[in-house]
């Protein structure tokens, strides 16, 4: 990583922007929205410089993370003067520029706000449906969701006309495609030279699945520590959600019966711990195993509001529950 950033920073100008000549594949099979190769590779170099701080600071390298967040912070002012307008529109004007944006960091304040807009906007003005290619797909549904549009994010995923991921599968996909349009009623097969029907690229969404559908995340290195903070769909009845961690292996599971009651089935592997945040109005209103959570072994309360409950529970098998809303 440090020979990387120390060939990016010699390779881009002394105002940290690309060099006139570069190669970059771009937001490769994107939908009708080019996407400027500037902006991509400044994007990634900054959050390529950030990783670095957090991977320094994680291995006690005070120095090299001191170094790597100044150089992010300058990339960050270089991104923000060549590509930002004042009214928070990123050049190219495309999903993936504002995905790009938010997903490093880029913008802030008002221009951050602004950004996340003009993302929305441009998802309403494509009736609801992604434009991005292998660049900007990764990220779309994690910043949709870390802008507080979880709405937009679920009806992407549930979208079942072109482009979407349900496009396919409502064709016959078994496997990630491709290419959006690697087949469609209108034009049949894309060209033989480049059209794989088993491509991870647009698969990447698998990991908003994880960390949202059942909630699933990483809370220090190794999993010794996870966070559980499942979101149910209103348009789904149920998810299961299991990941392998170093660790063992984790379950997130949740049902909603027709009475609105709620039931969350967590499994946290051993030696480990873990936060579990809840949809609830209150502590009293959950319980674990059909008992109230005071009484529920290795449960504990550490707050509640804002319609949430957090609790901290050690390894094993938690069957937590809400009442029906009254």
């Amino acid at each position: 990583m440090v020979r990387f950033l120390d060939f990016c920073t010699k390779r881009s100008t002394p105002a940290l922007l690309p060099p006139e000549k570069f190669h970059c594949f771009g937001d490769w099979l994107h939908i009708n929205a080019e996407t400027p190769k500037e902006v991509i590779y400044t994007a990634y170099f900054a959050m390529s410089a950030r990783l670095a701080s957090q991977a320094a600071d994680v291995l006690g390298k005070a120095d090299d993370a001191a170094r790597f967040r100044d150089l992010y912070a300058r990339v960050k002012a270089a991104f923000q003067k060549a590509y930002v307008a004042a009214d928070g529109k990123i050049k190219g004007d495309t999903q993936t520029v504002y995905v790009l944006a938010l997903a490093g960091d880029l913008v802030d304040g008002a221009q951050r706000a602004q950004a996340a807009q003009h993302l929305v906007a441009n998802i309403e003005a494509r009736e609801n449906h992604l434009s991005t290619g292998f660049v900007g797909t990764r990220d779309i549904l994690h910043v949709l969701s870390k802008i507080g549009r979880q709405d937009v994010a679920y009806r992407l995923l549930h979208n079942d006309t072109f482009p979407s991921w349900g496009f396919t599968i409502k064709h016959g996909a078994t496997t990630i495609w491709e290419r959006w349009d690697g087949w469609t009623p209108d034009k049949g097969f894309q060209t033989p030279g480049m059209n794989s029907f088993a491509h991870y690229a647009f698969g990447a969404v698998y990991q908003w699945m994880v960390e949202n559908i059942g909630g699933i995340r990483n809370d220090a290195p190794g999993y010794r520590k996870i966070r559980i903070a499942p979101v149910p769909d209103p348009k789904l009845e149920w998810a299961r959600v299991r990941y392998d961690s170093p660790a063992g292996p984790i379950v997130s599971a949740w049902r909603r019966a027709k009475s609105g009651a709620v039931s969350f089935d967590i499994e946290i592997p051993a030696n480990t711990t873990a936060t579990v945040v809840l949809p609830a109005p209150s502590a009293a209103a959950l319980t674990e195993g059909g008992r109230p959570l005071a009484t529920a072994p290795g449960v504990k309360v550490v707050r509640e509001g804002g319609g949430t409950v957090e609790l901290a529970v050690g390894s094993g098998h938690y069957a937590f529950a809400t009442a029906a809303p009254r």
